[in-house]
């Protein structure tokens, strides 16, 4: 796992109950606003159907780095905040290590404990996405598609 996600899981697991969401809050407010370039590519090709909330992923390769760029409604902190952890623990990561994350992050975070089983089955929906959109950059780059898909 890369080393600024799994600094930040062993900040939010250390954490009780409400630092835990409060944690979660202030990421949310600090997820960075989409490049120009890619906020009006906010269509059905780049959002997260699993999660309720409007979620839109952006995954590009260069090289073995990954470059992840995602949008999530203010009004939907928790989402939005681990959304913002994922972009911030895991942006210039190699490939390798973000296809390495665990499945059972949401758990490891601790976040069941302080959402619901729908935004936990949601998160779980953002990371396999994530994941999915990797392997697909990957696999365009590999196929001569210098667009690094599924980026516009």
């Amino acid at each position: 796992m890369p080393a600024a996600l799994d600094a930040i899981v062993a900040e939010l697991s250390e954490a009780d109950k409400q630092e835990r969401i409060e944690l979660l809050i202030d990421f949310a407010k600090n997820l960075p606003p989409l490049p120009e370039r890619l906020a009006a590519h906010k269509d059905a090709a780049h959002r997260v159907e699993e999660c309720q909330s409007p979620v839109f992923l952006f995954v590009e390769v260069d090289g073995d780095r990954a470059e992840i760029h995602a949008d999530a409604p203010i009004e939907a902190p928790t989402v939005r905040g681990f959304v913002s952890i994922l972009v911030e623990g895991l942006n210039g990561a190699s490939v390798e290590d973000i296809l390495s994350v665990r499945n059972d992050l949401i758990d490891r975070l601790g976040l069941p404990e302080i959402l619901g089983m729908l935004r936990v089955r949601g998160l779980n929906g953002v990371l396999h996405r994530l994941k999915a959109d990797l392997v697909r950059a990957v696999n365009a780059r590999a196929d001569g598609d210098s667009t690094s898909a599924p980026n516009p």
